[in-house]
């Protein structure tokens, strides 16, 4: 697994690391057997970054992380999320005590003494734009609770926000094949602050390993049900942001460009991988299997430049405007 420096620091971390959204149950039912094989897995095949948030599951992805962590030794960087939490609720979480006592929680479920790095959870764009969520954060950084502080965006215009806060350490976004619009509106500017980009939905909620059809259906519980036209939180989330039909149907029509030897998930990730400003992937996984071939993109060349031109077109002409909610 090949490694990619975090922002400007030192540290580094695998340019495949493990999203665990689903380890929370939010993506159909997984047992504490099932998230232990996937963790172990993705730690066996080299990923060293695990992103999840004290929303997942109600805590239960970070509780199956730490249980994890202390029964294997293994250098992990693991990333969790705050400001989503119901208990209370907007916008009392983000006030200064609010706050602290969501970065006890994580601590607490996590059983570390300071969180590697904690991120705003796509908050209101007028409380980023106001700023105090940021003061918050330094001060629990002076406090020795947390190492770092990012925040996880739903759009260009609050990734740009964020950027202008002195010490942020990192942006995740939502960039795939079919959500192109940070190469040319951050990439650039994250770089020149030395800004880790980590990148969610790899592969579109799913979309983009080309094996659904239009009727394929999902689990009660899993977002792709509930959410796949935005009742629950941001469309963006879920597909992409398209709606599901359409996305089958998009992704049928990039079957043909998958160059021999990949899969169409693999292609998928390995565009991602291509772009320099990219830090980390977290692809999700259900099952064991699917992490080794997630992981396996890291040792994948990269895609030729006509593949590149070909998807960027694709992009334009065909996706651009189907797109839902904040981009």
């Amino acid at each position: 697994m090949k490694e990619r420096p975090f922002g400007n620091k030192t540290r580094t971390v695998s340019e495949i690391g493990l999203g665990t959204w689903q380890l929370g149950g939010d993506w159909g039912s997984v047992t504490d057997r099932a998230a232990e094989e996937i963790l172990q897995t993705a730690v066996d095949h080299g990923v060293t970054f695990f992103d999840t948030a004290d929303v997942y599951g109600g805590g239960v992805s970070e509780q199956r992380i730490a249980r994890f962590l202390q029964q294997h030794e293994g250098r992990v960087f693991v990333a969790t999320k705050l400001g989503r939490s119901g208990d209370p609720g907007w916008p009392e979480n983000f006030t200064m005590a609010t706050m602290r006592q969501h970065t006890e929680d994580s601590l607490r479920r996590l059983q570390v003494e300071a969180l590697d790095l904690t991120q705003l959870h796509c908050i209101p764009t007028e409380e980023l734009r106001r700023g105090d969520v940021f003061d918050h954060l330094r001060t629990f950084q002076q406090e020795g609770k947390i190492k770092r502080f990012g925040a996880s965006v739903e759009s260009m215009e609050e990734a740009l926000i964020c950027l202008e806060q002195d010490g942020l350490a990192s942006l995740q976004i939502i960039f795939n094949i079919f959500r192109q619009k940070p190469i040319h509106t951050l990439f650039d500017k994250a770089q020149a602050k030395g800004v880790a980009i980590i990148v969610r939905l790899p592969l579109a909620s799913g979309l983009l390993a080309g094996k659904f059809t239009a009727n394929t259906t999902f689990p009660e519980d899993d977002h792709r049900n509930y959410n796949r036209d935005g009742d629950a939180f941001n469309v963006g989330e879920t597909f992409a942001g398209l709606p599901f039909a359409q996305g089958v149907s998009l992704a049928n029509q990039l079957k043909p460009l998958v160059p021999d030897g990949l899969t169409m998930a693999q292609m998928a990730q390995r565009w991602v991988l291509d772009f320099p400003a990219v830090t980390t992937v977290i692809t999700g996984a259900t099952r064991a299997e699917q992490v080794v071939g997630n992981t396996a993109v890291s040792q994948l060349p990269p895609l030729s430049p006509e593949l590149h031109q070909t998807l960027a077109t694709f992009y334009q002409e065909n996706v651009t405007d189907h797109i839902r909610g904040p981009y």
